[in-house]
């Protein structure tokens, strides 16, 4: 039987080990936290998982709460104009539903159910030195922890990296008590609100902790009028001044929260970092190799809500690579090709998020604006959130752009 080491316990490491898991695999995870301390713990992202994810964890029959979580049947755009109006609103349908999962139900769910299938949980942060051990005693090391020194071991690759700081600044509250959309009663959204020059707000429905709630998701231009919540430790100070800034801002989105308060304690979080590609092959002291997973060597701006999404495409391609490498030595050369796999879907990601961190050359406004009267344009950008890849055939090239809202536009004259 073939010994496994996970280091991480986010959505791409637990998902990988409990895949493995279930295929006879001996695996070990790492996690610096039990999953009771995950669970009352804080907020660690805003995932918004889109079908194609969503059916990695089904085929692994761990889609647990499914059945509990909001049902995303739509994304919608807003954009803000000069007074603070909206100049641009519409919402696309998507063609399989989305749904959000507090990581902290999420990831303590899934430690409980690796350790009760009899996995080894091992609670313990892990350094360089500790891995440079473990790879004498495992057949392969995967690196999903997306923070600290271990990140460090993975070099930046220039290439394929656009920026060299943050791009925006982060500020997430997860809330009860958000009153229903009056646009779309009958069904849930995400909402992406453009405010030009100054940032974006998203606001997403969720399950927590506590059942059912929403989340409020600032990004903001560093500098810019968003960039207020470091220093910020009071999780009520951090509402405060989420709602001010949606009052200023977005006030159609600040006209719900009347009745607004926050889901716990844990419930905020803020933050920046840097959208980095690194080398997935770290060379430890020893000589050994470790492989790194997801956001450790993938991490984008969430402004695209791909994290989530991303992480369970890298565990899933991970885990046909190394079902389909049988006994063969997990060396170098498949550990790039296994990279490959995922970076095969990873890069249209990547290049699509670091165009909407950008400002949007005319063409892309053209499309946003033209998606208000034509559905199928609309329709079509809400589900490249699940498949970026589409977004090659009719959203960076203006020649495309037009060439497809053209087609569109004379499909719907002849109609």
């Amino acid at each position: 039987m073939r010994k496994i080491l996970v280091v991480g316990a986010g959505q791409s490491g637990l998902q990988l080990a409990l895949g493995l898991q279930s295929h006879g695999y001996e695996v070990t995870l790492m996690s610096n936290r039990t999953a009771d301390e995950i669970r009352t713990g804080r907020v660690m992202s805003t995932q918004c998982m889109f079908h194609t994810a969503l059916q990695h964890e089904r085929d692994l029959k761990l889609n647990f709460w499914e059945s509990q979580a909001p049902k995303i049947e739509g994304l919608g755009v807003s954009v803000a104009g000069p007074e603070s109006e909206r100049v641009i609103d519409w919402v696309g349908r998507l063609d399989g539903y989305a749904q959000s999962v507090d990581q902290r139900v999420k990831m303590a769910g899934w430690m409980d159910t690796f350790a009760q299938r009899g996995g080894q949980l091992v609670i313990h942060g892990a350094a360089v030195s500790d891995l440079d051990y473990f790879s004498r005693l495992y057949d392969l090391v995967l690196v999903s922890a997306g923070k600290g020194e271990l990140v460090s071991m993975f070099g930046r690759d220039a290439s394929r990296s656009t920026f060299t700081e943050p791009q925006r600044a982060l500020a997430v509250a997860y809330v009860h008590g958000l009153a229903p959309r009056p646009e779309h009663p009958d069904y849930h959204a995400v909402r992406c609100n453009l405010v030009p020059g100054v940032g974006e707000l998203f606001v997403m429905p969720t399950l927590t902790t506590s059942g059912p709630a929403d989340i409020l998701f600032w990004e903001g231009i560093p500098g810019g009028p968003l960039d207020a919540f470091e220093g910020v430790k009071d999780p009520a100070k951090h509402l405060s001044l989420t709602l001010d800034l949606m009052e200023r801002f977005t006030p159609w989105e600040h006209a719900r929260t009347a009745e607004v308060e926050l889901t716990d304690a844990g419930g905020t979080l803020s933050g920046r970092y840097t959208p980095t590609v690194r080398n997935p092959v770290a060379h430890l002291p020893g000589g050994g190799l470790v492989l790194g997973v997801a956001d450790v060597v993938v991490a984008n701006d969430p402004i695209t809500g791909q994290g989530s999404n991303s992480a369970s495409k890298c565990a899933a391609a991970y885990l046909d690579a190394i079902l389909e490498h049988g006994e063969k030595e997990f060396d170098e050369t498949w550990m790039r090709s296994a990279f490959d796999r995922y970076w095969a879907t990873g890069r249209h990601v990547t290049k699509w998020t670091n165009a909407m961190l950008g400002v949007p050359p005319e063409h892309v406004l053209n499309l946003i604006g033209a998606a208000g009267a034509l559905p199928p344009v609309a329709n079509r950008f809400a589900n490249g959130f699940d498949d970026p890849a589409d977004f090659e055939h009719f959203f960076y090239d203006p020649a495309k752009t037009e060439a497809y809202l053209a087609s569109v536009t004379g499909a719907t004259v002849d109609a």
